[in-house]
């Protein structure tokens, strides 16, 4: 064994021919670092006395991974995320302390990692499940850095799985039409209008109670959002974002549907009778007042593309619809960013680039009249 000044750590040489560098912890704790070679054990090292110096190494760094993130979970995710985001955490650290869970935070390397995608990948896992618990770990692991538990993220030097990219599908101005006639006496119809024409998230719109509903100044406030949770049952939880409060104003013909509506649901309530269960005032309901589940709104919303013969989209694609129908038609993107809710235009413009190229012909048509203007000039 090298010998070296007090506090400097030391290296040797194991029996299976490995170099090790070991450095005592404040509290008498010791850490051990591996290397092939002397010299990558001695760049080990430096790197480590150094994040002493600055107070970045902890004695918590020899826990096991998977009692970090279980502590994590409880003490940094939970208090920050909503519920239904927590289960998705809990889900990808399940599937993170199963396959690497028992290496210790010290000893942890972008192969371990990546051999956990691998591993899921073969299992049949898509590219975008993986993708998530990526995410997961890398925001774990990103506040075990920022804790001075660990010097870095080994995440940022994994190849995260790329997720196949999913095409937008939207229903065009004819066939949105088609949507309302043919669903126009159905419970749901004013849902379907309000999603459409409003760019609400499901969520958002499910969660809407009559009293965010100006129907004489056409309009209404996004305040909150319907979630099922588990064990607990419907709740209503605050907006997605800061920018997801927000006012939308409402076209009439979406103001008249909503009338027609209320009233619905008003001779639906009188036919209930005593087994209406009315729980949040909400605009959408069951027919006996109860609140709606993603999945019962999906179902009904495909049944009704079936009715009106339209191809299958998801309920969230009326939200795309919405928003792409106002920027075919030169409503300027900032507007649209804020209707949406989006956190930033640059999300808005990412998320709907596909109708980029239309309005740069747009604009050409627009730059066009300048030459039109001087050839009537001429003709006088």
């Amino acid at each position: 064994m090298t010998r070296r000044g007090h506090g400097e750590g030391s290296i040797y040489q194991r029996n299976d021919g490995r170099w090790a560098a070991q450095i005592r912890l404040p509290g008498g704790a010791r850490r051990t670092y591996y290397a092939e070679t002397r010299r990558d054990v001695q760049i080990k090292l430096a790197n480590a006395l150094r994040a002493q110096e600055q107070g970045l190494l902890s004695s918590k760094a020899t826990q096991t991974l998977s009692a970090y993130l279980q502590e994590w979970l409880e003490n940094f995710a939970k208090p920050s995320v909503r519920a239904r985001t927590f289960a998705s955490y809990e889900l990808n650290v399940r599937r993170a302390r199963e396959l690497i869970g028992w290496i210790r935070l010290n000893e942890l390397t972008p192969a371990h990692i990546q051999g956990a995608y691998a591993t899921l990948m073969k299992r049949g896992l898509a590219a975008r499940t993986v993708w998530r618990m990526h995410m997961v770990l890398h925001r774990a692991l990103r506040q075990a850095v920022q804790a001075g538990i660990m010097l870095r993220n080994p995440v940022d030097g994994v190849s995260r799985p790329k997720a196949r990219h999913y095409e937008v599908r939207t229903l065009s101005l004819e066939e949105t039409r088609r949507l309302f006639e043919a669903t126009k006496d159905h419970r749901l119809h004013a849902l379907w209008v309000v999603l459409a024409t409003t760019g609400l998230r499901l969520g958002e719109a499910l969660g809407l109670k009559w009293e965010d509903i100006d129907l004489k100044m056409g309009k209404l406030s996004v305040r909150r959002a319907l979630q099922r949770e588990t064990g607990v049952g419907f709740v209503l939880v605050e907006p997605k974002t800061a920018r997801s409060r927000r006012t939308v104003y409402l076209a009439p013909g979406t103001v008249d549907v909503l009338k027609e509506h209320r009233d619905r649901q008003a001779k639906e309530r009188k036919v209930a009778e005593n087994l209406w269960q009315e729980q949040f005032e909400l605009v959408f309901k069951t027919e006996v007042g109860k609140p709606m589940q993603d999945g019962q709104v999906s179902w009904r919303f495909h049944r009704a593309l079936k009715q009106a013969g339209l191809p299958r989209i998801r309920i969230h694609d009326l939200r795309h619809t919405a928003a792409t129908q106002l920027l075919e038609r030169g409503v300027h993107p900032k507007v649209v960013q804020e209707m949406l809710g989006h956190s930033t235009i640059t999300l808005t413009l990412d998320t709907y680039s596909h109708v980029i190229p239309g309005l740069h012909a747009q604009a050409a048509t627009e730059m066009q009249k300048l030459f039109e203007r001087d050839d009537k000039e001429n003709e006088r």
